[in-house]
């Protein structure tokens, strides 16, 4: 799409909405915007000297070329008002209504966002710009376009910003209007970043493209006049025959991701034949095939399976004249302006539509965009501190570019690199986990097989197999299914530990003959309250993964009290409150030992306890007393004689503590750094050292030295680590 070859004024915009908008108060709406988007701008100039009204005139024209509401015109002669005057958002809701500001509003949020790199801020823009569109994509529409224009005039800009909104523009938006389905966007996008970002091998692809051109035009004509023959022959009336040229970053793309030479890419020249109905194409398709002979594998039905974009239409490769290879597309009119403009054909604006509202078009988006309408799904989900529902949505939108068959025709689509097991989480929950085997095109593959477009896959599964394991972590390639298997996996430990717990508390009352009350939930939640146990299943599990002793568990619920031993850490809330008014720590960790006021006390640098761990005191010899927490095996098999009871001081929560764990990763760019601005960012924890190291298995494992308050403040530290993606584990290091 495009402009008028002048600079459009203000009288072309009216006469393109004019085409399609007849009610008065439509283009008063317009005119209306107008007036303002000029009177606040006036005085303002653009790096190219042209007025700064010119640009969002521009914008305004593009809208009304795809058939825009008058609201989103509107919104586009206004989108830089907010940002670029003194105009106060709440006169300009008064005078045009919430539904014009809300899109200017949702163009000034996104316009604000500041981009850095790919790897470090790219993921958190793509964020807020889907909540913006899951609000109203009409604010995207408009932002594409915004940008479009400025990428027309970047010549004028410094040669770094040059760049710099150039990989802005090739990394998100230009991907952004490929889902959208908007090719000629896209292809310009492409093709103009590309310009500024690679301008020798630009200019040199573009020759290249110039020479084919005038080489083939002959032969392409040739084509073109022997397909209109045949197709008369054979009863059409109605049709068009067009050539097609790939745009230039499409062709260096293709040339580096298969290795190719120039000469080599079959499709940079097509022909394309647009027919009435549906029918016609298939019907045209078996003529041009009996004419002559099309490339083995080379066929690909989209009308069949439209891409996820709603792009539609019939390719073909066939040997035409002199041996030479065409490329031919086959689809209706309506196909190809979805193929052009994408969503954008699909909602024009219908002016008699009394039906018509914000809302409406929003669900007729969602209706036809299956990842659109999944976006909208999570938006109203909202985000959650285990799981970042857009993570799924990201990776679709700017990553997917695998598309596979289910055994029943359906597509799905999926980012490079994912595996059967992303497939089977895809299709649910349940067939991931008890996914046994693979099976893609009718052969067995291993589970670490990576899909490629036109893949039919099948899963198979077995009701027997207990669910995912740990090595499956690294095997699947979206965040959905690596979600999916730690939380499974998560869940097996609890129920194991569980169990276990269940185990060793039965085991200690009946050998040691410990009469108990009858074990009920709300039982051990009065008990136990102060260790935040609710029900007999966190009872068990506190026992099971050592946080609560069996033994001290059960003479607690009896009713008697035993001295503290290796597994113990009772702790009477009434008995440590006495302990604590009576004696004050003085040593430097806040740590009381009952009976002696001045006690040697050292901290274990195997467990590194901090404030709020459950800890146990080990009489050392030369060394005093040794704190350890509850679960270090250093302790395990140590003299029993030698343990004695210790607790921490109120005033130990003013302290430092260090701490140290080990983050198991994903080996890729900038994930430490990741880590660094993380941890940095949460108060009353510093990082002391910070090292990184390959395994043997090429997984990077990150050992982290921490200065942290106390143990809520390093819990928030890893759960916030835990988001980051390519994380696997992060653990507590104990020596």
């Amino acid at each position: 799409m495009g402009s008028l070859d002048r600079k459009v004024t203000f009288e072309d915009v009216i006469a393109k909405a004019s085409e399609y908008l007849k009610n008065p108060k439509n283009i008063a709406l317009i005119k209306d915007a107008y007036e303002v988007a000029n009177e606040k701008h006036f005085g303002q100039f653009r790096k190219s000297k042209d007025p700064y009204i010119q640009h969002p005139l521009e914008v305004a024209y593009m809208l009304a070329e795809l058939r825009a509401s008058p609201a989103t015109i509107a919104a586009g002669l206004l989108h830089d008002i907010l940002e670029d005057t003194d105009v106060d958002r709440g006169d300009l809701e008064n005078r045009f209504g919430k539904d014009v500001v809300s899109i200017v509003d949702g163009v000034t949020k996104i316009s604000k966002l500041k981009y850095m790199t790919v790897e470090k801020a790219l993921a958190k823009t793509h964020q807020k710009i889907l909540l913006a569109m899951a609000k109203d994509i009409r604010v995207i529409l408009v932002k594409l376009l915004d940008r479009v224009h400025n990428m027309r005039t970047l010549e004028f800009q410094p040669e770094d910003k040059q760049r710099k909104i150039a990989r802005e523009t090739l990394d998100l938006y230009a991907p952004l209007a490929h889902r959208l389905g908007m090719y000629r966007i896209k292809a310009e996008l492409e093709d103009t970043a590309y310009k500024y970002l690679e301008p020798i091998e630009y200019e040199r692809i573009n020759s290249l493209i110039t020479e084919q051109k005038m080489v083939r035009e002959e032969d392409i004509q040739k084509m073109k006049d022997k397909i209109t023959e045949i197709l008369v022959e054979n009863g059409f009336k109605s049709f068009e025959i067009r050539g097609r040229i790939k745009n230039i970053f499409s062709v260096n793309k293709k040339m580096r991701e298969k290795n190719l030479d120039f000469d080599q890419i079959y499709d940079l020249m097509a022909l394309r034949i647009l027919v009435p109905m549906i029918e016609d194409c298939y019907h045209a398709l078996g003529i041009v095939h009996g004419e002559w002979n099309p490339l083995p594998r080379r066929f690909k039905d989209y009308i069949a399976t439209p891409k996820p974009n709603l792009y539609q239409s019939l390719h073909t490769t066939i040997v035409g004249y002199s041996g030479k290879i065409y490329e031919i597309q086959i689809r209706t009119y309506e196909m190809d302006s979805i193929a052009e403009y994408g969503i954008a054909a699909h909602w024009a604006y219908k002016e008699d539509n009394k039906g018509y509202s914000p809302e409406k078009e929003q669900e007729e988006v969602a209706a036809k965009l299956k990842w659109y309408r999944d976006l909208l799904t999570y938006a109203e989900i909202g985000e959650s501190e285990d799981n970042d529902p857009l993570e799924q949505i990201r990776e679709d939108i700017f990553s997917a570019n695998v598309y596979v068959f289910t055994p029943k025709g359906d597509v799905l689509d999926f980012p490079t690199g994912a595996t059967p097991l992303d497939f089977a989480y895809r299709v649910h929950t349940e067939v991931g986990n008890h996914t046994v085997g693979a099976i893609i095109n009718g052969r067995i593959v291993p589970l670490t097989y990576k899909l490629k477009t036109g893949d039919v896959v099948e899963i198979k599964t077995s009701k027997s197999f207990n669910g995912p394991t740990e090595a499956w972590i690294k095997i699947v390639k979206t965040t959905h299914a690596r979600h999916k298997i730690t939380s499974i996996l998560n869940k097996q430990k609890r129920e194991a530990l569980i169990e276990k717990g269940r185990d060793d508390f039965d085991k200690v009352v009946k050998t040691e003959n410990i009469a108990i009350p009858k074990l009920e939930d709300k039982l051990v939640a009065k008990t136990f309250e102060k260790y935040a146990i609710n029900n007999l299943d966190d009872f068990f599990f506190a026992i099971g993964k050592g946080s609560l002793s069996a033994r001290g568990a059960a003479n607690r619920l009896a009713g008697t009290s035993e001295k503290i031993d290796d597994e113990a850490l009772l702790k009477y809330y009434s008995e440590t409150e006495q302990k604590r008014i009576k004696h004050r720590a003085s040593n430097d960790y806040g740590i009381i030992v009952d009976g002696l006021n001045k006690a040697q006390i050292k901290l274990g640098n195997c467990c590194h306890p901090v404030f709020g761990d459950n800890i146990i005191g080990y009489v050392s010899k030369g060394y005093g007393i040794v704190v350890h927490r509850l679960e270090c095996h250093n302790i395990k098999n140590t003299d029993k004689d030698r343990y004695i009871e210790v607790i921490w001081d109120n005033e130990s929560e003013k302290k430092n503590f260090d701490s140290q764990i080990t983050i198991s990763s994903f080996d890729r760019r900038n994930i430490v750094a990741e880590i660094i601005n993380i941890i940095n960012s949460i108060n009353n924890v510093s990082i002391t050292t910070i090292s990184s190291a390959k395994n043997k298995a090429g997984d990077l494992l990150t050992k982290v030295r921490l200065s942290v308050n106390n143990l809520d403040t390093l819990n928030n530290t890893i759960t916030n680590l835990q988001k980051i993606s390519d994380i696997y584990t992060i653990e507590r290091t104990i020596k």
